[in-house]
């Protein structure tokens, strides 16, 4: 469970009270709502603050973990969100599919496209999404996209970090406070390996096998024929019990790998972009 720091409360509200005062001076907003921790909590904020003025966005596509639809759809019913789900076709373009590093600001572009389009077409005065503070310090290409369609992200000019969030989160009574983060299921590929719906929908089975056998903090990494699984520190242990190994080889080989492996250092966040600077020298 993530750890919630509370020494610094007092400046923790006056951040959130200038997420608040930022949404007011927007006044309408559209905002980028994939159900994670930080668009959740920005969600609700914008409800709150705007009421009906604020309309969330679910977009929809085979990089979407199935079984995020169903929580978002719970947390939109929880807190009365105007709420629209629609789709992505991020696929449909070749430079996405390719993986290359910049994978995640093709996928940024397509979706702020559709949704600044949305926020002409219906009188909404700018389109936000949930980027904070912490994202500066890892490589965010779609932080391009953002600027270039005029993207407000207002946990970020607040400059609320993630355990921010979290403990901002927790004091609303947040479902999201201690909710894993879960970027989109096209992180799991390496640089360079090609993307499908095919691949995107094993990858997506492999996960919800975790998490039925009460998994709670992993990764499914494609590497083609071989999978490599990544726990937590606290949930290692569990998968390599012997029992638990073979389960896993068995669940792992039927969604058609041939080789299923543990990864000895664990989950961390951004893995694949360990290999960047590789990448970028042979590239």
């Amino acid at each position: 469970m993530p750890k919630v720091q509370t020494a610094s409360l007092v400046d923790v509200s006056q951040k959130e009270e200038r997420v608040a005062e930022i949404l007011r001076e927007l006044a309408s907003v559209v905002v980028g709502f994939s159900g994670g921790v930080d668009s959740a909590y920005l969600g609700y904020m914008a409800n709150r603050i705007l009421g009906k003025k604020a309309l969330c966005v679910t977009a929809i596509s085979p990089s979407y973990p199935t079984f995020q639809k169903k929580e978002t759809a719970d947390f939109v019913d929880r807190y009365q969100l105007n709420h629209l789900v629609i789709e992505s076709e991020e696929l449909d373009n070749p430079e996405y599919r390719e993986n290359s590093p910049n994978r995640c600001y093709f996928c940024k572009a397509e979706l702020f496209a559709k949704l600044q389009a949305m926020a002409q077409e219906r009188g909404y005065g700018a389109v936000i999404d949930g980027t904070n503070f912490d994202d500066l310090d890892d490589f965010r290409p779609g932080r391009r996209a953002a600027q270039e369609y005029s993207v407000r992200s207002p946990l970020l000019e607040a400059q609320m970090t993630k355990l921010d969030i979290r403990e901002l989160s927790r004091r609303a009574g947040l479902p999201t406070w201690d909710k894993p983060a879960l970027p989109c299921l096209s992180s799991r590929f390496p640089y360079g390996t090609s993307i499908s719906a095919e691949k995107l929908s094993v990858v997506d089975q492999g996960e919800n096998v975790l998490r039925q056998f009460g998994f709670r903090v992993f990764r499914v990494r494609f590497h083609e024929e071989l999978v490599r699984l990544e726990f937590s520190p606290e949930e290692l242990p569990k998968a390599l019990n012997m029992t638990m190994v073979e389960i896993l080889r068995k669940e792992f080989k039927a969604l058609g790998f041939k080789y299923v492996t543990i990864d000895l250092e664990g989950y961390r966040s951004g893995s694949l972009n360990e290999v960047l600077p590789l990448y970028h020298k042979h590239s």
